[in-house]
């Protein structure tokens, strides 16, 4: 499971409108992981470094945790675990210049289930790239977030038709 940026202060352009929408999927993801990781499902936090180079994800919790409103909710739902695995990424796709491919090699993944924040930018340059690469993929639409319900649904729409990937809500998809 790559769960996509959504340890997220929420300062950016759209972040307002993004918020409600991050907040239930955040909710649904954090029911999901409990599941998947009791399945043995290893969780693994695909997150934007947002362009501060020495970054590291206790630093952006408290940050999130700092700023309040929905990005302290992001954090507090779904806070990295001990046993979690966690790859900073400098841009749209984690692929992009990080070593998450070789990770997912290492553990021997065939399918990866892909959440997270924005279902129309991160979450589908993911999922493009982990296509490309040969994994089946799935992105539950109840775990993914978007500034609007439409682009939510337009991108969920072309990664199920272009890369043929499992989009129904997290209930129905295990």
């Amino acid at each position: 499971m790559l769960l996509v940026d959504f340890i997220n202060p929420l300062r950016f352009e759209g972040a307002k409108e993004l918020a409600p929408f991050a907040v239930d999927a955040a909710q649904a993801t954090a029911q999901f992981k409990k599941r998947f990781r009791a399945e043995g499902g290893t969780a693994i936090y695909v997150n934007d470094n947002f362009g501060e180079w020495q970054s590291d994800v206790p630093r952006l919790l408290r940050e999130c945790k700092r700023y309040g409103g929905a990005a302290a909710k992001l954090a507090r739902f779904l806070a990295p675990a001990q046993e979690d695995l966690i790859v900073l990424k400098p841009r749209h796709s984690g692929f992009y210049q990080t070593p998450l491919d070789l990770l997912l090699h290492d553990l021997k993944a065939k399918e990866l289930v892909i959440v997270g924040l924005s279902t129309d930018y991160c979450v589908k340059c993911t999922a493009m790239d982990a296509y490309v690469r040969g994994y089946r993929v799935c992105v539950p639409a109840d775990c993914t977030a978007a500034e609007s319900v439409q682009r939510r649904d337009d991108a969920l729409a072309w990664m199920k038709d272009a890369l043929k990937a499992r989009t129904g809500p997290i209930a129905l998809e295990r």
